[in-house]
């Protein structure tokens, strides 16, 4: 029976090799592995996966195609709700979105749904792509605002439909985060991302780099005098938080988004680029979700021993099972229940140490998590030479400064509905310029509502959709 089949392994990069370079990780399942994986699919009648996607792709019918050994099959299925199979495939949370709610996970390991999807888009790219199906124009122009993913499937699905979608993105490569934020060893550029974005711009659509909108141009600007009917706010959440502690301004302190910005964007790792990062040869990454894994991990490829810190204990750690266990594999050290109170610097203002003091857990907080509390006169020192904040980002206050009527909450996100309908007349926004910063998959769903009411509020001749 199909569920009696063990879950496929996938294979990796030996752990002490992969540590030393910046080639990816995973090598995901060949063709034989693939369908042995399909073949552990029930194919549910109510498939509780689906539900659990936030692009709702259509889970059970692609396996099943892959079963077959229908990888393009396969292909086409993904395509009807997901521009970004590969990069999905990949970086999605899969444990506790579609594979988390698979019923052979009650008993037994979970079909490997994002592993099934990886290797059908990067079967698909290996042998030649799907052939494009461009829509016939309907007359009517959207602008989007970032090329991330919540912008990017907010373009494929609107190009699907006939509109003339251009893409505006601040960066010189677009891609948002897929770009700059997640490291070449877990989402490959030119391979994967570049690719991908290759496909969405094959639908028509429109990629203009080197756009900084509320600057360069406004949200005014594009409908009031370039004729875009619509606007679509995808720009993510850029600001770094920071901590507040002393000696947070030396030389050597880091917020994560910069540390990764450089190294995937500005190639900091490569020898042939010109854009070195300092690290020396001990780094302290300050927090637990993924993007301190990403710079955790990217510091210790750069040649430095790398200690996580993080205020409560590794059940609470944000960051995915697989991104935990690959940064222990790799060598990297946790100092759990700990919390930097001040940066220490040498004479010339460098930084040389860590002052921390350890934590315990007290009650539980908002999120339902226990409260991290001091634990008076537990105060150490931890030697280091870089200190990376990875504290979360909030969105950059700029669009929302220049463009009348668009609102923001206390923690300058754009306010928006479900539907990603905005207080200002023909602009929506969705991904983590609306949520704060989350998975790419959740931006993608939010970028698939925004297309869907924009798709209404143009096809109903520009009705008013502002929410009260």
């Amino acid at each position: 029976m199909a569920n009696r089949i063990p879950r496929v392994p996938v294979r990796e990069q030996e752990a002490k090799v992969r540590a030393t370079n910046f080639e990816e990780v995973c090598y995901g399942y060949d063709e034989k592995e693939a369908v042995l994986e399909a073949s552990r699919c029930l194919n549910c009648k109510n498939p509780r996966c689906v539900g659990a996607c936030p692009v709702n792709v259509k889970i059970p019918a692609f396996i099943s195609r892959v079963a077959a050994g229908d990888f393009s099959g396969a292909a086409a299925v993904i395509a009807e709700d997901s521009s970004l199979p590969a990069v999905c495939g990949r970086v999605c949370p899969q444990e506790t979105q579609c594979e988390g709610s698979c019923i052979l996970g009650v008993k037994a390991e979970p079909v490997a749904i994002g592993k099934l999807e990886r290797f059908v888009a990067d079967w698909t790219r290996e042998n030649g792509g799907l052939e494009p199906v461009k829509a016939e124009p309907n007359g009517h122009r959207v602008a989007i605002v970032g090329s991330g993913p919540a912008g990017l499937a907010c373009a494929s699905d609107l190009a699907k439909l006939g509109y003339d979608v251009t893409v505006f993105e601040a960066l010189h490569r677009p891609g948002g985060v897929l770009e700059y934020g997640i490291p070449e060893f877990r989402l490959p550029k030119d391979k994967v991302v570049a690719a991908e974005i290759a496909q969405v711009k094959a639908l028509g659509v429109k990629i203009e780099t080197n756009v900084v909108v509320g600057r360069t141009v406004t949200i005014d600007s594009l409908q009031d005098e370039e004729g875009f009917e619509a606007v679509f706010v995808g720009s993510g959440a850029g600001l770094p938080k920071v901590m507040g502690i002393p000696g947070e301004n030396l030389n050597g302190v880091f917020s994560a988004n910069e540390f990764l910005t450089r190294n995937n964007l500005m190639k900091a790792y490569r020898d042939d680029y010109m854009t070195p990062i300092h690290t020396g040869s001990k780094v302290v990454v300050v927090g637990g979700g993924n993007v301190a894994m990403d710079a955790a991990r990217t510091a210790l490829r750069l040649g430095a021993h790398t200690t996580i810190v993080y205020r409560r204990t590794e059940k609470e750690l944000p960051a995915r099972l697989e991104e935990v266990h690959h940064a222990k594999e790799e060598g990297i050290e946790f100092a759990m229940l700990t919390n930097p109170v001040e940066v220490l610097g040498d004479e010339k203002g460098w930084v040389r140490a860590v002052k921390c003091i350890r934590m315990e857990l007290g009650e539980p907080d908002e999120s339902g998590r226990r409260s991290p509390v001091p634990v008076a006169g537990s105060e150490f020192e931890i030697e280091t030479d870089t200190v990376i904040m990875s504290l979360g980002t909030s969105p950059n206050p700029l669009i929302a400064k220049t463009t009348g009527g668009l609102e923001t909450n206390r923690r300058g996100c754009l306010v928006a509905d479900e539907s990603g309908v905005t207080t200002r007349q023909g602009v929506f926004a969705g991904g983590d310029a609306v949520t704060g910063a989350a998975t790419v998959i959740l931006a993608m769903g939010a970028g698939r509502k925004a297309a869907a009411a924009i798709h209404e509020y143009i096809g109903g001749n520009c009705k008013r959709l502002i929410f009260d």
